[in-house]
C-alpha cells in the first residue's frame, strides 16, 4: 500500500497536479462598481466647492441639511453611512491620498471601457480597449475564467446599467448571464418581484438612451442573488457618472448616497443567508475618476487631470479590519483580478496579471 501511495505521489508531482490546501475562507466573490465616483467625495464628503453652487444644484440650499458639515471626516459619513461604519469598521479603505495611499488606473485612457477591462481582467490594454465602442472585449475576464472552472460553471452573473456590459464581459464568448442596459429579466420562472421591475422599466425609462436608472440595476441584481445563489456576482451602477457629465451635482450627490444605501442592502442580504454569512468577500471600486476643478468635474479622459485617481474598499472574512488605509503605497485597480482568484484559493490563469492586493488577503 505504502509503494501505491508513493508510485501516486510520484506521479501527481511528475503532472503538475499537486494542489495546494485552500487557507481562505472566501467561497464566494461579489464585486461592485460605482461608475466614477471620486476619491474626493468618498473620503471627504460633498465638495465645498460645488454643494451649494446654483450652477451645479437645481434648487439652492437643498444639499445643506443632509451632506454639509465642516469637518470633512462628519462629511463622508453623512454621504456615505455604510462605507464609513460597517466597511470602515469590519473591512479596508484604499485611496485617500492625504496620507499617500495611491490607487490609479493602470490604463491611461481613464474612462469606462478601459476602466472596467483592467479591473475584470487584471490588467490595462490601452492598445485594443481605447474606446467605449461596443465591440467584444478580446480579453478573458476572471468571470470567465471563473466560468469555465467546473465548481462556478452557471454560479457567475452579471447585472449592469451600461449597456456596453455584454460586450466588456463578452457575453457570446464566456456564455456568462449579463442583464444591461435595458435588458429585462427573462425565462418561464420569473418572480413577483422581477415581474413588477421588467414593468416599472419600460414605464420609466430615464434621461440617457444607453443607461438605466440605478433602482433597476440594484432590483434584478438583489432578486438574482435571492433566486439564483449564484458564487460570484458582479454589480455596475452607473448613476453618478452619468448625472457628473450632465453638471448635476445635487444629482451625483444623491445617487452616490443611495447608491451606498444599495450596497448595504446586498452585503445585509449576504450575511443573512447561511450559504455566503461569513463566507463571501465583497469589492467595491470604480472605473475612472474626474477632475477637481468645476468644470473638469464633469469629465474624465487623458487631457483630464488627475482623472485616474481612483479608490477601492473591500469586507470579508479573509481581509483585516484595518478599516482606512493610512499607509503610503500604490494600488491599482488593475490588482482586483488576482485577488479574487487568492481569496478563492486559486491561481489567476493569466501571467499579465497585476500582482493581487497583499495586504487584503490574511
Amino acid at each position: 500500500m505504502k509503494k501505491i501511495i508513493l508510485s501516486l505521489s510520484l506521479l501527481c508531482v511528475s503532472m503538475g497536479l499537486v494542489f495546494a490546501q485552500k487557507t481562505t475562507k472566501t467561497e464566494n466573490i461579489v464585486l461592485i462598481t460605482f461608475d466614477g465616483l471620486r476619491w474626493q467625495e468618498l473620503f471627504k464628503g460633498a465638495d465645498s466647492l460645488m454643494i451649494d453652487d446654483t450652477g451645479m444644484i437645481e434648487s439652492a440650499g437643498s444639499l445643506l441639511a443632509d451632506y454639509w458639515h465642516p469637518d470633512p471626516t462628519q462629511r463622508r459619513k453623512m454621504l456615505f453611512p455604510f462605507f464609513w461604519t460597517t466597511i470602515a469598521s469590519q473591512g479596508q479603505l484604499y485611496g485617500n491620498r492625504a496620507y499617500g495611499n495611491q490607487v490609479d488606473n493602470q490604463n491611461k485612457m481613464w474612462f469606462s471601457y478601459p476602466g472596467y477591462n483592467e479591473v475584470l481582467s487584471g490588467f490595462a490594454d490601452d492598445e485594443r480597449i481605447n474606446s467605449n465602442s461596443k465591440i467584444n472585449n478580446p480579453n478573458v475576464t476572471f468571470l470567465e475564467y471563473l466560468n469555465r472552472m467546473p465548481e462556478y460553471k452557471g454560479k457567475v452573473m452579471s447585472f449592469g446599467s451600461w449597456d456596453v456590459f455584454p460586450f466588456i464581459i463578452n457575453k457570446e464568448r464566456s456564455g456568462i448571464p449579463v442583464n444591461a442596459g435595458f435588458d429585462l429579466a427573462e425565462g418561464d420562472d420569473l418572480t413577483e418581484v422581477e415581474k413588477t421591475v421588467n414593468r416599472m422599466q419600460q414605464e420609466i425609462r430615464g434621461p440617457w438612451g444607453g443607461v438605466r436608472l440605478d433602482p433597476f440595476t440594484h432590483h434584478f441584481a438583489l432578486e438574482g442573488i435571492k433566486k439564483h445563489k449564484p458564487k460570484v456576482i458582479y454589480i455596475a451602477y452607473g448613476e453618478t457618472d452619468d448625472w457628473a457629465h450632465g453638471g448635476k451635482y445635487d444629482q451625483y450627490i444623491w445617487s452616490a448616497r443611495q447608491t451606498d444605501a444599495y450596497i448595504r442592502e446586498i452585503w445585509e442580504t449576504i450575511q443573512s443567508d447561511p450559504q455566503y454569512k461569513d463566507k463571501t468577500t465583497l469589492i467595491i471600486t470604480t472605473d475612472h475618476g474626474r477632475g477637481t476643478t468645476k468644470t473638469s468635474w464633469k469629465s474624465h479622459g487623458a487631457s483630464v487631470h488627475d482623472a485616474g485617481e481612483i479608490w477601492m474598499m473591500a469586507i470579508g472574512p479573509d481581509t483585516p479590519a484595518s478599516g482606512e488605509m493610512m499607509v503610503q503605497g500604490q494600488w491599482q485597480s488593475a490588482m482586483v483580478a488576482r485577488t479574487v482568484f487568492q481569496l478563492l484559493g486559486l491561481e489567476y490563469p493569466d501571467q499579465k496579471a497585476a500582482p493581487a492586493i497583499k495586504e487584503m488577503i490574511r
